[in-house]
């Protein structure tokens, strides 16, 4: 069993991702609008960044998050003790920091998934049966339209030093919050999703890949028709233990007024969770 990847092109593109979202909870993309120069670009240039003291000048501020998160501030997910192996760094549009001379890549990538992303949105609304589709309060790609809250996140997994935990992780199994994850593929592999039989299944991170994965937001706006899938980033083997692992995660945040549900609004969701990671 695998996921199968999706020509973006396809002019049954739409249908055929739809049903993998719904089966796995992940699609994979292929021949999609998202220049692969420019994430490679990205990877390098933050690569740089992440083996510089610089980035402990842009260090997060509780309340604010965005910014640099250290290791030893990294994740720690729900239901774990032990922080994920990794440091990475928040980008927010409009309103978030960035070093100056790395703003201008970023946000032109930024600008570009978030397109891609409303088409995605689109299709989702498209293919959810009537019964789910009148769950949604407003449709699906206007939710994060002007949008403050979306995320892009830039994930530097390090090498490892042999004097980590043996139970951690790059990043223990989660799901994501948001609406939707938009992932290049990594540079490295080890990102994994649980299927319904309680298995995990590699996920396929060849060059040119695009990864897409449901988060709580939806599977709260669809009561659950779409399962946010829980995944996770293994530890590398040890041929790969040098190595960095490098990932670009888009999250797909609604505006904060959005009322997902009779329980929850964007913003009160968004808020439970950021507690529950001891981020908040």
């Amino acid at each position: 069993m695998k996921l199968e990847a999706v020509n973006y092109q396809d002019a049954d593109a739409a249908k055929r991702f739809v049903e993998s979202l719904r089966d796995y909870g992940f699609g994979v993309l292929i021949h999609h609008p998202l220049a692969q120069s420019q994430i490679e670009s990205i990877y390098q240039n933050w690569l740089a960044f992440f083996h510089s003291e610089e980035k402990y000048h842009y260090h997060f501020k509780k309340g604010c998050m965005d910014g640099y998160f250290p290791p030893d501030v990294s994740e720690t997910a729900k239901g774990y003790h032990v922080k994920d192996i990794k440091e990475y760094f928040h980008f927010y549009h409009p309103w978030g920091i960035c070093p100056p001379e790395l703003k201008a890549e970023l946000l032109a990538y930024r600008q570009a998934a978030n397109q891609v992303a409303e088409t995605l949105l689109t299709w989702v609304e498209q293919y959810s049966p009537p019964a789910v589709a009148q769950h949604y309060r407003e449709p699906l790609s206007s939710m994060i339209a002007d949008s403050d809250q979306t995320l892009l996140r830039v994930l530097h997994y390090p090498p490892l030093s042999g004097t980590e935990n043996p139970s951690a992780f790059r990043a223990a199994a989660h799901e994501d919050i948001n609406l939707l994850t938009i992932l290049p593929a990594a540079n490295e592999p080890g990102l994994q999703v649980k299927l319904r039989d309680g298995s995990w299944l590699d996920v396929p991170c060849d060059t040119g890949y695009l990864i897409v994965n449901i988060g709580d937001m939806l599977q709260e706006a669809s009561a659950g028709y779409f399962p946010s899938t829980t995944h996770r980033v293994l530890a590398p083997t040890p041929e790969h233990r040098h190595k960095s692992r490098l990932s670009l995660p888009l999250f797909l945040h609604p505006r904060q007024d959005v009322v997902l549900s009779e329980r929850y609004t964007a913003e009160s969701y968004l808020k439970e969770r950021l507690k529950e990671l001891g981020v908040a």
